[in-house]
């Protein structure tokens, strides 16, 4: 009610002068931190009939799309009876961030229809838009009609043909990035995201190392592309390097040194991010995300140290379902079945007393519900969540929920409780079904299962890894009955066929 107070005030001092009072809601956008801000100072442009007023309206969609508030955007945009080029471009812009890029191509399509001419800006967004969606072919049209409108030097229009490339061929945006006789850093860190999306984490560093400056942005992608590459080691090297240059950590940067630290067990360095993060969140008075805290979670439990993950667990305000798959898995992983289990109730009972959608089990929950029964021997108990994946909760079992099941009656000893299950799964088994099975012969040493496995294996075009690994465990199963010769003639057809994908059809015809 302030900015409408102040607006009436204003009005009555200046009854007679509308440019003063367009002024007067223009500067009011400056300090408009809220949609109801925003909605009120609309209000305010609806009853005082600016609303063809271009100047005003623009910040007003700028207002809107900063807030998110895209659909009201959009129905502000849709009332303009004479769009300016200005006015185009903010929806363009706005639908080029969203799940619906094309969009962007459809308005910029209506506004060559309109009559007004595309801009250096119009450009810069809806090629955005077409690398956001993946419209290549669309995107290099753009390209010939920037340069037929002769703005193939513009900064941000080729910044954004380097996004575009990068996303489908890092090479032709590498070419875009040679040709531009000037470069901002936002350029050089879209040339490195490029590299980093296509898996290409040696040109991202030496693209890096080129870079005269660098932001925020620049670091944290690279941290981000050796961590996502596997690169843990150099990830937090860089992290560490990062520090060095004085450059604060941002909350991409904190999660994907987290997940380098999980990934190859740096309890030091993760307790260091951690405490990090608790000082420098103090310092600015923010409350630390959920996704941060996940990343805090996944950390302890990949170290090793479940007790602290699950004080950390515990004391977190909010929690998603990744939080509470996470914390089963740990708990799993450390073969604490019955502890997996008392969080997965706890999980049920807050989605059944909440009904939000953040403490709902999805197929992953499952998967690790189902692996920590496996490992914990908690038949019963596995027996009942299978049973209720879909009818609870309407997920329906994929064929590592099937897996799962036949790996924990296998331990159990229950092969042909086992192979019932295997036979009538509604999906083909493949070598992982028949693999947890012959494991469960392995340990119970049932050779006549085994055999008839093998043959099943052998229907299978197997790679010469997989068919090593099964022989080996098969040759165990022979060993485990003391058939001796067996296990001789699972090793002399080791060296001779030389782990052929046709061994196991040969094998049964051997026997």
């Amino acid at each position: 009610m302030l900015i409408q107070e102040a607006f009436l005030l204003i009005a009555s001092k200046h009854p007679k002068n509308p440019r003063f009072l367009q002024q007067f809601l223009f500067n009011l956008f400056q300090n408009a931190n809220t949609i109801t801000e925003t909605s009120q100072i609309h209000t305010q442009i609806i009853i005082n009939d600016f609303t063809q007023r271009n100047f005003i309206i623009v910040k007003l969609l700028q207002s809107y799309i900063s807030a998110g508030y895209l659909h009201q955007a959009h129905q502000t945009f849709a009332q303009i009876n004479n769009p300016s080029v200005t006015s185009w471009n903010q929806i363009i812009r706005g639908f080029s961030g969203t799940d619906t890029p094309r969009e962007s191509v459809h308005l910029f399509d209506e506004m060559l229809v309109s009559g007004k001419v595309p801009d250096e800006y119009t450009y810069s967004f809806v090629i955005t838009a077409c690398a956001r969606g993946k419209l290549l072919r669309l995107g290099e049209k753009f390209h010939g009609r920037v340069l037929a409108a002769g703005f193939c030097s513009n900064l941000f229009v080729q910044t954004s043909l380097v996004n575009l490339y990068s996303v489908a061929v890092v090479e032709n945006a590498r070419k875009v990035f040679d040709e531009m006789p000037e470069r901002n850093v936002i350029t050089w860190n879209t040339l490195v995201a490029g590299y980093v999306k296509c898996g290409d984490i040696d040109r991202a560093r030496k693209v890096f190392d080129e870079m005269p400056e660098r932001n925020i942005v620049s670091w944290t992608t690279l941290v981000f592309g050796y961590a996502h590459n596997g690169e843990c080691k150099e990830a937090l090297s860089l992290l560490r390097e990062m520090l060095r240059a004085h450059m604060q950590l941002d909350q991409v940067t904190l999660i994907a040194g987290l997940s380098a630290c999980a990934e190859i067990g740096d309890l030091k360095m993760g307790r260091w991010i951690h405490s990090y993060i608790d000082k420098n969140w103090h310092l600015k008075n923010r409350n630390r995300t959920v996704r941060l805290n996940n990343a805090l979670l996944h950390m302890y439990a990949g170290c090793g140290v479940i007790n602290d993950a699950y004080e950390l667990f515990k004391r977190m305000p909010l929690k998603s379902t990744v939080s509470w798959t996470t914390m089963i898995s740990g708990f799993a992983k450390q073969g604490r079945g019955n502890d997996a289990l008392t969080v997965f109730k706890w999980m049920e009972n807050s989605h059944q007393n909440t009904k939000d959608d953040s403490s709902k089990p999805d197929a992953i929950t499952m998967l690790v519900v189902l692996y920590a029964c496996s490992h914990s021997g908690l038949v019963e108990q596995g027996h009942h969540i299978f049973k209720n994946m879909n009818k609870i909760w309407g997920i329906e079992p994929k064929i590592e929920h099937y897996g799962c099941m036949v790996d924990l009656l296998s331990r159990a000893g229950l092969l042909e409780e086992a192979r019932n299950l295997v036979e009538t799964m509604p999906m083909e088994p493949n070598d992982a079904i028949w693999g947890a099975l012959l494991g469960g012969c392995r340990i119970h040493k049932n050779v006549n299962l085994a055999f008839q496995i093998a043959q099943k294996l052998g229907n299978l075009n197997l790679d010469d890894d997989k068919a090593s690994a099964y022989l080996v465990l098969l040759s165990n199963v022979y060993a485990g009955a003391k058939r001796w010769k067996d296990v001789a003639d699972m090793r002399e057809k080791m060296v001779e066929l030389a782990l052929e994908k046709d061994s196991w059809k040969k094998l049964g015809a051997d026997r």
